[in-house]
């Protein structure tokens, strides 16, 4: 039998499930048999749990990026000096070579 995905990936798979989980969970809360208020809070310290993770990885990714930056400033100084180093042998190399052709 041959395998026809119909064009359709995985990941949209994925997250169409996860999209109609999360739509599902809300129509619960809101459909649930709570008080108003109850629905409410909930939906309040779902919301604040949200913010926090959403915060929490902001600063995750903040630092990384930090992290990343600062290696790659001394990466760029190592390479800055090798380059340096480099002209400056050829450069010696070049005086050392008329040396030998005006003697």
């Amino acid at each position: 039998m041959a395998h026809d995905d119909n064009g359709v990936s995985t990941g949209t798979v994925v997250v169409s499930f996860l999209a109609g989980a999360a739509l599902g969970a809300g129509l619960a809360l809101l459909y649930a048999p709570k008080s108003g208020r109850e629905t409410r809070e909930q939906i309040a310290d779902l919301a604040d749990d949200a913010v926090d993770k959403i915060k929490a990885y902001a600063k995750e990714a903040q630092a990384k990026i930090v992290t990343a930056y600062e290696e790659g400033q001394e990466t760029l100084r190592e390479k800055k000096s090798i380059l340096a180093s480099a002209i400056e042998a050829g450069r010696e190399a070049m005086q050392k070579e008329k040396g030998k052709l005006h003697s």
